[in-house]
């Protein structure tokens, strides 16, 4: 049998910036193995959908993000008899090392993988299909969250929680209407100059000239990649200030910044970190496209408790169990009827973490491929011009 590709010569090694949009309550830090599960959260009622006999395993082995889930969820969840055990890691190349160098003995049931990862995670044998029989709550997700093009039909992966990219500006500095990624890159250069942070992760940076210039942001063409490589270093990078992917939560507070490119909930959370949310800044979903990204549930290959896994996952596809992940990390979980359980409940600026339906109808998710390792190249020539 043919041997499989090494799994981590596959992965840009600097990607694994995006952490930061998951640790809103927490900056760098993740949390460590084993997690306590006690919280304050309110809590539900779990009714497991069980094996024909009625039983599940009474453990469960999660793999996560760090401080990534309601501890309220998951102190509900053991209450039916399962234990479970949470880990966490903070990239996607962490967790994919460790569940290749395993080959299905890793002992986690669980994982959550970024969307774009997925395609490589099944070829290279680290995903169980899905039997969406055992997932009757699917039927609770918003259809725009199904079937995305990393994972046809759902094949592999559940949506756990998805969010999109924008720019944050102080309307002190920069007076005039900003509304797309050629006025983002236009302002870096004029009113913004020197005070400007961008994020960590090579897609989303190079994605705003890309979007920008009418190009696909999953470009593999070599003109696309050479063109944005000369205007990204020598004419954007002089003009930033910070790579920085949790500046927009504490540039608003503290005013470090007049422009930051920001993940939507990271630049809630940036709002509300005053007193009062401050008027001087305005959040936009710029045009013509951004990342839908997308964090999923699925399930390990050789996972020893599958019946838990299933039980787990579909657990957090209720409602009043989403609408609680969604007010603990910030980001739309993409089950049905979330929005109005929102407004119904006075939840501070919903528009930040449920954008409009025409904002999502032209997002475009990221895809992992050979351009990768080019677009890693291209930031940290950034980093290096802008520190020059």
């Amino acid at each position: 049998m043919a041997r499989r590709p090494d799994i981590r010569a596959l992965i840009p090694e600097a990607s694994g910036a995006r952490i930061t949009r998951r640790a809103l309550l927490s900056g760098f830090v993740v949390a460590g193995a084993g997690l306590a599960l006690a919280g304050c959260s309110r809590e539900t009622a779990f009714a497991a959908s069980a094996r024909p006999d009625g039983k599940i395993e009474n453990q469960l082995n999660v793999y996560s993000w760090g401080d990534y889930d309601d501890p309220g969820n998951l102190n509900a969840f053991g209450k039916t008899g399962v234990t479970v055990q949470l880990d966490s890691y903070g990239s996607n190349e962490e967790m994919i090392a460790k569940l290749g160098a395993t080959r299905g003995t890793s002992g986690y049931d669980v994982i959550v993988p970024t969307g774009q990862y997925i395609p490589m995670m099944a070829a290279n044998g680290l995903l169980q299909r899905l039997d969406h029989s055992q997932l009757p709550n699917l039927a609770n997700i918003e259809k725009a969250y199904l079937d995305q093009s990393w994972d046809r039909g759902n094949t592999y992966s559940v949506c756990k929680d998805w969010g999109t990219t924008g720019f944050a500006y102080d309307t002190d500095v920069i007076k005039r209407p900003l509304t797309s990624w050629a006025d983002f890159l236009d302002a870096a250069q004029k009113e913004a100059s020197k005070n400007v942070a961008v994020l960590e992760d090579p897609w989303e940076v190079t994605s705003m000239y890309f979007a920008s210039h009418g190009i696909d942001p999953n470009t593999e063409k070599k003109s696309d990649l050479d063109a944005a490589e000369k205007y990204l270093v020598e004419t954007l990078a002089p003009h930033i200030k910070a790579f920085n992917s949790t500046a927009v939560t504490s540039g608003i507070p503290e005013g470090t910044f007049a422009l930051i490119q920001a993940f939507n909930g990271d630049a809630r959370q940036g709002l509300l970190a005053t007193d009062t949310i401050p008027k001087n800044w305005k959040f936009v979903y710029p045009t013509p496209t951004a990342n839908l990204w997308m964090d999923t549930w699925a399930i390990a290959k050789g996972a020893q408790h599958p019946d838990a896994a299933y039980a787990f996952i579909d657990y957090m596809l209720q409602t009043d169990v989403s609408f609680r992940e969604v007010d603990y990390i910030g980001y739309s979980t993409g089950v049905k009827g979330l929005k109005e359980k929102a407004a119904a409940e006075d939840f501070a600026l919903p528009e930040l973490v449920f954008p409009p339906a025409e904002v999502i109808a032209r997002l475009t998710p990221a895809e992992l491929n050979s351009s990768a390792e080019r677009l890693v190249s291209i930031v940290n020539r950034m980093m290096a011009k802008a520190g020059s």
